[in-house]
């Protein structure tokens, strides 16, 4: 790549014309495929809203049917039905599922990128979908027309099918989650912390395949997006003494023991800075070694 991720991900952010969220998904999947072009695929997502509108006011003037309700069953008919776009179950963790481009062309992905296709199509077709940044399993949300009514809650990797809260709660345990449900955890989530949840399932599946570069630069655009978080610095330094970049792993691991607190800390977390410091000592040794 002639840019790094972080900073094409930040020049996005400062040019409010390309900067959307399939425009953001697109830019990541850079990382698999560096010369991809984003154009074909915005188009495709253009397409792909030209047709759901078209199909849903056929829908609705055969029905007759103005409710939220039968809007969303009417795309979800068009999404997945008509297109057949698909949740990946079998290969679940296939780098493609995380690439926009890859779902866009196989009709196949991960709740993540499933849920972006959704919201995308919808706002071309006319409808206001939002992303819900559920713990383990993202989600997307249609306001109802009513002020008093409770958003829909629609799960994009099984089809588009609605969610209750009770459903919600139950999705949660089923992950094994120490998190106790709350309504909070159904909130719209930002564009931002979209973009993030999106990096942080590509770098643990490059982590798993053990394809450090390539986890390496994912988690700089994380650190672009959010200079603060300790854990990325963290596994950038980890990431960087995998691929022996040893000056670049000795200060990423101090600078993380220095600004990490220990205080009121549990005893993983305790492990983990022993660790780390050790592999600090080991760096230094290595370090100096090679001066």
């Amino acid at each position: 790549m002639h840019q790094t991720l972080s900073k094409i991900l930040t020049e996005a952010s400062r040019n409010p014309i390309d900067h959307n969220l399939a425009y953001s998904a697109l830019l990541i999947a850079k990382v698999e495929y560096p010369h991809l072009d984003p154009k074909p695929y915005l188009d495709k997502l253009d397409t792909l809203g030209k047709d759901a509108r078209l199909y849903l006011d056929k829908a609705l003037q055969k029905t007759k049917d103005e409710s939220i309700e039968a809007r969303v069953a009417s795309f979800n008919n068009y999404l997945f039905k008509k297109e057949g776009f698909v949740g990946n179950r079998e290969e679940y963790e296939d780098p493609r599922n995380s690439c926009l481009n890859e779902v866009l062309d196989r009709r196949i992905g991960i709740p993540i990128t499933l849920s972006i296709v959704y919201i995308e199509v919808a706002k071309r077709a006319g409808l206001h979908i939002e992303g819900i940044n559920f713990p383990g399993h993202f989600l997307v949300r249609c306001a109802q027309t009513v002020a008093s009514s409770a958003p829909l809650i629609i799960d994009p990797f099984n089809v588009g099918a609605l969610l209750s809260e009770y459903d919600c709660q139950l999705l949660l345990e089923n992950r094994e989650s120490e998190l106790v449900f709350d309504q909070a955890l159904l909130k719209p989530a930002t564009e931002t912390q979209i973009v993030v949840r999106m990096l942080l399932n590509l770098k643990q599946i490059y982590v798993n395949m053990r394809s450090f570069p390539q986890a390496r630069e994912v988690t700089e655009a994380l650190l672009a997006l959010s200079p603060s978080a300790l854990s990325e610095l963290r596994d950038r330094g980890l990431l960087a003494y995998h691929l022996n970049d040893l000056p670049s792993a000795l200060h990423d691991l101090q600078t993380y023991l220095k600004l990490s607190s220990l205080e009121d800390s549990d005893d993983n977390t305790r492990e983990e800075h022993f660790q780390i410091w050790e592999h600090v000592k080991t760096l230094r040794r290595r370090v100096a070694a090679l001066n």
